[in-house]
Formats: C-alpha cells, structure tokens, sequence
C-alpha cells in the first residue's frame, strides 16, 4: 500500500538542502511528486508530495528532524490518496500587476472564496517599478472555478476589485487539464 507525505521545508538558503531532503526520501523508497520551492527572505522554503510503501513512511518520518542539523526544519503532514475533483470546466489564469499596498491578497483571496472560486496555484512578488522606483505587486494565480459560474460574473468581481487597486486584471481561459 502507498502512502502520501506533504513535507514542509524552511531554513537559511544555501546548496545542498535540496539535495539531503531528496538523498533521505529516495533511502526509504519514496518518490518526489510535486514541489513548489522559492527563496524568500533569505529561506529556503518548499513544499514537497511524496509517495513512498506505508511501511517504509515512520522510517523517513523519523530521519527527517536530522536536517535540522543542516538549518533545515521539515514538516509532514499525513495525507490520502488523491480523490476524484469536483469537475472543473476550465481553469483560469489569472495575473495582477499595479502598484503595492497591504491587503491585495487578502481582497482578492476573499472575492474568489466568495464566488467559491478554488486557488490551485499562487505566485506573488514585490518589485521596483522600472521608471518611477514605486514598489510593484505582481501576481499569478491559477483558478477552478466552480461549475455554472459565468465567466462574466468573475470578469465583473475582478475588475470592480481592479478599479479599487489600481492595477491591471487580465484572465484567459485555459482548458481543464486530465
């Protein structure tokens, strides 16, 4: 039987974290599926999927706390096997550029949970605006929504949000991807 790992990774950046995480998962017959890694802040900071036989889990589970000696806290979090997702019509891309202020996250992850709108994947970053030197807010996200729900009524709830941050909203459609 398979057994599904989340791992939560974060320590000061520097080569060779990758490596000691994937060096202990492959001891222990575990199979790196999916990540999302960035340095932020100075950190190195993930989150890895792995898979690996249910009687092999408690042995990697229990050699993990050694990368602290390396700066490296790990996490893990238990999960089930993948169930079926409500089906999706499309997914959304969606990206966000204009001018940085506290809340932009907070404003929009609450428009798309109101139209009950899931966040597959998020990517944001803060930069210098090219002439001006203003800090600019970009982001990316991918977006399920729900089943019937107009395009136009997410075109609406965005641009009106648009409006209020001053920044450029534009969406594409792609197709559902199996």
């Amino acid at each position: 039987m398979t057994r599904i790992l989340v791992l939560t990774v974060i320590g000061p950046d520097r080569s060779g974290l990758v490596e000691g995480l994937s060096q202990r998962i492959a001891a222990h017959g575990g199979s790196w599926d999916e990540s999302r890694m960035a340095r932020l802040a100075g950190h190195f900071a993930g989150v890895v999927q792995i898979h690996l036989p249910d009687d092999r889990a408690p042995g990697l589970i229990a050699v993990l706390p050694e990368l602290a000696k390396q700066g490296l806290s790990v996490g893990v979090v238990d999960s089930e096997p993948p169930t079926a997702l409500p089906a999706v019509e499309a997914s959304l891309r969606l990206e966000i550029v204009g001018q940085d202020r506290p809340g932009i996250v907070r404003d929009l992850s609450r428009a798309l949970a109101t139209l009950s709108i899931n966040v597959q994947d998020l990517w944001t970053r803060v930069e210098n605006a090219p002439m001006s030197g203003e800090r600019l807010f970009r982001a990316r996200a991918e977006l399920a929504p729900p089943p019937g729900l107009g395009r136009d009524a997410i075109r609406q709830t965005l641009e009106r949000l648009a409006g209020d941050w001053m920044v450029d909203v534009t969406f594409e459609e792609e197709p559902t991807r199996d």
